[in-house]
């Protein structure tokens, strides 16, 4: 009798074999934890101090320890490079914690980030300062940004959203208490009504007023009519809406003023205006004119919008503005308010001008990363802010249907606001579906 146990222990080395590599590719997380993390683990154990060395990441040691080396245990003195602390891996990669020696700081690792991901042969490498004389390597094994899946744990609280995912596997939350003001750019099909309805799903489980700007007759924002206090279509209803808003703006500074408070945080719960989103989907439209006439128009509602921008948020309003292109080339108050706008998201654009327009004066370094990002893969964007730090992120599919629903759902928390009344958008019902007719059947004798 021939012996089988060969052709067995073939087919189960190909079944693993093939498990392993559907895993690759359908299921990334088990594959880096069965295969992945350990060799990745390993390879950065042996490989670390002449990486640390050929990238240039090492310092001369100081005497004491170059005497003891040399005189002692008659070895060769070498440069010396940071010290590990921390080994710890993740379900998407390795979190790494290193000492730094006299000689560097974080930014000498953040430059040698990619030359970094090459040598230890993972997809990405991200540096971060934790404390005086530590930084965090954040390596990520796979593209996370691949098939975007939230964790379950991110859930809207307080005035903080989660609306993506970074590249390094954590979470990219809308922080209005820290980040205010935010400009999101992207050209058509780059992904951008994705994050804002993200954004807006988000927005709408949460205790506050949503007001929409969307000058393309709603097109966009009329899938959010039953949770927004508050909606302009064009842009003569949007310099009504903005006059409203700054009326309410200096009511609240009347407000905190009575009672000596500086911002509304510090009001008692009970006297307490809610908070006030204000989603602007394409600036543009604000800023261009058909004819002389309506420049008049124009300045007083971008001089009103300046104005939010600079001051609304002691008094809980935020203003998310969202467009293709946003420069000086607009019109006159377009660089103020800009300078405003604290958070910068930047989608695929058609040029580097416009990347530039939102990111370069905060974060140079993310141009460059602005202009790489593929039209084959929408929502995939670059974030910034005014500490020089960015990240990659992309936000996960959510169709305007889903983000209906949710609106509809949290309908109940939409506040009442007397003074938004005359711009509340009016709400359309759900489409019933008519029975099918029945056709009757002829009558024979």
């Amino acid at each position: 009798m021939t012996d089988v146990t060969p052709w067995l222990e073939l087919g189960s080395v190909a079944a693993g074999a093939g498990g392993l590599g559907y895993a690759k590719v359908r299921a990334p997380r088990v594959y880096w934890s069965l295969v992945g993390l350990p060799v990745t683990w390993g390879r950065f154990t042996f490989t670390y101090g002449s990486t640390m060395e050929v990238c240039g990441l090492t310092v001369q040691p100081s005497r004491l320890r170059a005497f003891m080396t040399r005189n002692i245990a008659h070895s060769e003195v070498r440069p010396v490079p940071p010290k590990i602390r921390r080994v710890r891996g993740t379900s998407t990669g390795l979190l790494v914690t290193l000492r730094l020696p006299a000689g560097l700081e974080p930014a000498d690792i953040a430059a040698s980030s990619e030359r970094l991901r090459h040598a230890f042969g993972v997809r990405s490498v991200t540096v971060s300062d934790t404390k005086p004389g530590y930084v965090e390597l954040r390596m990520t094994g796979y593209d996370v940004l691949n098939r975007v899946r939230m964790p379950r744990t991110a859930k809207p609280r307080d005035l903080v959203v989660p609306v993506a995912l970074r590249e390094d596997g954590s979470v990219y939350e809308r922080d209005y208490r820290k980040v205010p003001m935010a400009l999101t750019l992207g050209a058509t099909l780059s992904g951008k009504s994705m994050y804002q309805r993200n954004l807006v799903t988000g927005l709408a489980q949460l205790p506050v007023g949503l007001v929409g700007i969307d000058c393309k007759r709603g097109v966009e924002q009329s899938h959010f009519a039953p949770r927004l206090s508050a909606l302009a279509t064009d842009p003569q209803s949007a310099g009504l809406l903005f006059d409203a808003l700054v009326r309410e703006m200096e009511e609240r500074f009347d407000l905190l003023a009575l009672h000596g408070a500086s911002e509304l945080w510090k009001l008692p719960e009970n006297i307490r205006p809610v908070p006030l989103i204000v989603l602007i989907d394409e600036i543009a439209e604000l800023f261009l004119v058909t004819s002389k006439k309506d420049e008049a128009a124009r300045d007083h509602t971008v001089m009103q919008l300046v104005r939010l921008g600079q001051m609304a948020r002691a008094v809980g309003i935020f203003l998310e503005v969202c467009g293709q292109r946003f420069g000086s080339d607009l019109g006159r108050g377009a660089t103020a308010l800009r300078a405003q706008l604290t958070g910068r998201v930047v989608h695929r654009v058609n040029d580097k001008q416009t990347a530039e327009m939102g990111l370069g004066d905060i974060a140079p370094d993310a141009v460059t990363a602005v202009t790489g990002i593929r039209a084959d893969r929408p929502g995939v964007a670059v974030a910034g802010d005014t500490s020089g730090g960015w990240s990659r992120i992309r936000t996960p599919e959510i169709t305007p249907d889903e983000a209906a629903a949710v609106c509809r759902d949290f309908a109940d928390l939409t506040p009442d606001l007397p003074f938004l009344d005359p711009f509340r958008p009016v709400v359309r019902s759900e489409p019933v579906k008519a029975p099918a007719l029945v056709i009757p059947e002829p009558v024979t004798e």
